[in-house]
C-alpha cells in the first residue's frame, strides 16, 4: 500500500512538471520552450516504455553447493554454509541500467533468510549473481520465488518480475566420527552384563553378501571374484549371530535447556545423532526414544532405512516437552525392552536423573548417562555429587561441553 502511494505521488510530480512545461511552451513560445517541451516528451515516453521493459517475464535458474565442495548432491550438516548462484535472462530490448535480485530461504519453522544483490545486464540482457548463506541450523530449507527489480535512470519508478525456482534441501544434525566405543563397552559390563553378553554381534562363517573393502581387512576376507568384476576392492560380509540392542533416549524437556540460543539442545541432538550414526555404521541394532509434544519411538534395528528414519526425526526435533525426563520415559515404557543398553542424553542433573537411571535398571536395562553440560556452567564438586552416586552403582557417566569432546569421552578418556 505504501509503495502504491509513493508511485502515485511520483506520477503526480511528473504531471505537474509536464503541465508547467506545456504552459511555458504555449504562452512563452520560442525555440527554447519548444526544445524543452520536446525533450520532456521524450523523457516521459521513456518512463512509460519502462512498463514493457521485459522484467515482468524474467526467467532464470539456481545452482547451489556447500562451500568449497562440488554441487550439492546430498544433505548438508548443521553449521555448513551454502554458495548460491543465479543465472538470469530478461527478454526484450529496453535498456536496463541495473537489476536488483532478492532471494529468500525459508526454514521449516517459518524462519526466513533474505538475500539481496544486484548486477548490470550484458548486451544479451542476461547476468549472474552469487551469494553465500550464513551457517545453517539443522532443518529443512526451501528457496522461494526470486524477485527482480529494475528502475529507470532517474530512479523514479520500479518494475518488478518474479520467476519460480523453488528447491528444497535438508540440513542434518552435525555429527562427529567415533572410532570405537571403549567407554560405553565398559559400561555394558555392569550389573546386567549377563543380559547383554549373549546379544553381542559375533560374526559367523556364513557369507551374507559383499561389502566395500575397509582398510585393514585381512587378505582371506577379500572377495576376489567381486573385486575382479568391479575393478574395486570388495570384502566378504558375514552373517551375525545376533545384534546388540542399543537405545538412545533424547531428553526434550524445555525447562532443562536454559540457554536462550538453544546451543545445549543442539549439542544434545548432535551427540545423539553421532551415537546413532556410529552404531548403525557398525551394523548395530540402534533405536531412538524421543518424547515431546509427540512421542517418537524407533525400535532398535540396523540398516540404511533405520538411519534415514533416525536422521529425519533429529532434523526436525525441538525441545518441546513439558515434563521431566522420568515422566517422558514412562510415556515410552512400551519401547524399553529388558536386556537393552540405553544411553540417556540430557542436560538434567540431580535426583531426577538418579531416579530415571534406577527405573531403567529395575526394568533390566543397562543405563548409561551422557550429560550435556553448558559451557557457561561452572564446575561445582558439591553440585556434582549425584554423579558419584551413579558411579558407585556401576553406571557409566560421561560429560561433554562441546561435540568435539565426544570421541575422546567415549573412547575412555573422559568418564566424568
Amino acid at each position: 500500500m505504501k509503495a502504491l502511494k509513493s508511485t502515485k505521488l511520483r506520477w503526480q510530480l511528473v504531471a505537474v512538471i509536464y503541465t508547467t512545461c506545456l504552459f511555458y511552451f504555449l504562452f512563452q513560445g520560442g525555440k527554447t520552450a519548444f526544445m524543452l517541451f520536446m525533450i520532456l516528451n521524450l523523457l516521459i515516453g521513456y518512463l512509460l516504455l519502462g512498463r514493457w521493459s521485459g522484467i515482468h517475464k524474467v526467467n532464470g535458474s539456481r545452482a547451489y553447493a556447500s562451500s568449497g565442495a562440488a554441487p550439492l548432491e546430498q544433505s548438508l550438516s548443521a553449521g555448513s554454509t551454502l554458495d548460491v548462484s543465479l543465472n538470469l535472462k530478461i527478454p526484450g530490448y529496453y535498456p536496463l541500467p541495473y537489476v536488483i535480485v532478492r532471494d529468500q530461504l525459508q526454514r521449516h519453522n517459518g524462519q526466513k533468510l533474505a538475500f539481496e544483490t544486484s548486477f548490470v545486464p550484458n548486451w544479451k540482457r542476461s547476468g549472474q549473481v552469487a551469494y553465500q548463506t550464513p551457517p545453517l541450523q539443522r532443518g529443512e530449507y526451501r528457496f522461494t520465488d526470486t524477485e527482480c527489480i529494475s528502475y529507470d535512470i532517474f530512479g523514479l519508478f520500479e518494475h518488478k518480475g518474479r520467476f519460480g525456482s523453488e528447491s528444497v534441501f535438508s540440513v542434518l544434525p552435525q555429527t562427529v566420527p567415533l572410532r570405537q566405543w571403549n567407554g560405553v563397552q565398559r559400561g555394558i559390563r555392569g550389573p546386567y552384563s549377563h543380559a547383554i553378553a549373549s546379544r553381542s554381534a559375533k560374526e559367523t562363517t556364513q557369507i551374507n553378501g559383499v561389502r566395500e573393502y575397509l582398510y585393514g581387512d585381512r587378505l582371506s576376507r577379500v572377495h576376489w571374484n567381486a573385486t575382479a568384476k568391479t575393478g574395486q576392492w570388495k570384502s566378504k560380509a558375514f552373517e551375525r549371530e545376533s545384534l546388540p540392542r542399543t537405545l538412545v533416549i533424547l531428553d526434550r524437556d524445555a525447562s532443562a535447556y536454559k540457554d536462550e540460543q538453544g546451543a545445549s539442545f543442539e549439542l544434545a541432538v548432535s551427540a545423539a545423532a553421532s551415537l546413532l550414526e556410529n552404531g548403525l555404521k557398525e551394523d548395530t541394532a540402534m533405536g531412538l526414544v524421543s518424547v515431546g509434544e509427540s512421542t517418537t519411538v524407533l525400535p532398535p534395528k540396523s540398516g540404511h532405512d533405520q538411519h534415514n528414519l533416525v536422521m529425519k526425526h533429529l532434523t526436525f526435533v525441538d525441545a518441546d516437552a513439558h515434563q521431566p525426563l522420568y515422566a517422558s520415559m514412562q510415556r515410552a515404557e512400551h519401547a524399553l525392552e529388558p536386556g537393552s543398553f540405553a544411553v540417556i542424553v540430557t542436560p538434567a542433573a540431580g535426583a531426577g536423573v538418579i531416579r530415571s537411571m534406577e527405573w531403567l535398571s529395575r526394568k533390566g536395562i543397562v543405563p548409561c548417562l551422557l550429560h550435556i553440560r553448558s559451557s557457561s556452567e561452572k564446575h561445582n564438586p558439591q553440585a556434582s555429587a549425584w554423579k558419584s552416586v551413579l558411579r558407585e552403582r556401576g553406571w557409566p557417566v560421561f560429560e561433554i561441553r562441546q561435540l568435539q569432546e565426544l570421541p575422546g569421552v567415549l573412547e575412555g578418556s573422559g568418564i566424568a
